[in-house]
């Protein structure tokens, strides 16, 4: 049987095996033996996770066509190859005991995936996946550089991001037209900010919705009742870490509160 990338869902199907090999020794699952993989497609991962004895496998596809193709030829995930979106997945119901995730991730709901497991993100201990490289950089970026973003700020929060290698356009089917990264996340020990994190959420967001413009400008212009002058209102967005964010945070909230 030969199942056919289909466009709407974003499949590039890889087909190189060592790069498969490398991706599922990527996931070090020391912490947590069961691991969900994201989109299996026609298993050329999940094959190389099998393998892994001290792992549980479990996989989640939308894809119909290769749901009937991994059951045909793995047919040991049995009842752990779930039929369905993850986006709409209860992760806390399903893995109450905590879960890893792997997978290649589809490049057009990748962001997507990161914000479903930071809303669970003390079940997910660690994360391996395959993404657009421009994306990974943005991930694995700290303050100071042009790539670093509002999805920086939001999982390094709460992950220690490692870069671990490009994978080049032409071991897909059909290639993608840009380079895709393998990255490792892993849980740190942060339970929570030190400060209010739906406030921290909106700070983020105010001030990279408006990344050209100063601190000052940009959180003016998100909360009109800020008073005052904080020492990081002459800095653009992406000189601030995540200790930097919290920071802020308790300042607007304090002046909120007034």
């Amino acid at each position: 049987m030969y199942v056919k990338p289909k466009k709407r869902l974003g499949q590039h199907f890889l087909t190189d095996l060592r790069i498969a090999e490398s991706i599922a020794t990527a996931l070090r699952a020391d912490r947590c033996p069961t691991t969900l993989e994201i989109g299996p497609g026609t298993g050329v991962l999940t094959r190389f996770l099998l393998r892994r004895p001290e792992i549980s496998l479990y996989a989640a596809e939308v894809d119909s066509e290769s749901v009937v193709y991994l059951h045909d030829h793995f047919p040991e995930l049995g009842e752990r190859l779930i039929y369905g979106d993850f986006l709409e997945m209860d992760i806390a119901a399903r893995f109450p005991e905590g879960v890893n995730i792997i997978g290649n991730f589809p490049y057009n709901i990748s962001s997507q995936i990161f914000f479903r497991i930071l809303g669970c993100k003390n079940l997910v201990p660690e994360i391996v996946c395959m993404l657009q490289r421009e994306v990974a950089v943005r991930l694995a970026e700290g303050p100071g550089s042009r790539d670093y973003g509002i999805l920086s700020v939001f999982l390094q929060a709460f992950y220690d991001i490692e870069y671990l290698f490009t994978v080049h356009e032409g071991v897909f089917n059909p290639p993608p037209k840009v380079k895709s990264a393998v990255i490792r996340l892993t849980r740190n020990a942060v339970e929570k900010l030190d400060c209010d994190e739906t406030l921290f959420r909106r700070v983020v967001k105010a001030a990279f919705n408006q990344r050209r413009k100063t601190i000052r400008n940009s959180l003016r212009a998100a909360f009109p009742q800020l008073d005052g002058e904080h020492p990081f209102f002459g800095l653009r967005p992406e000189r601030l870490s995540v200790a930097d964010f919290s920071e802020l945070t308790r300042w607007v909230e304090a002046q909120t509160a007034q």
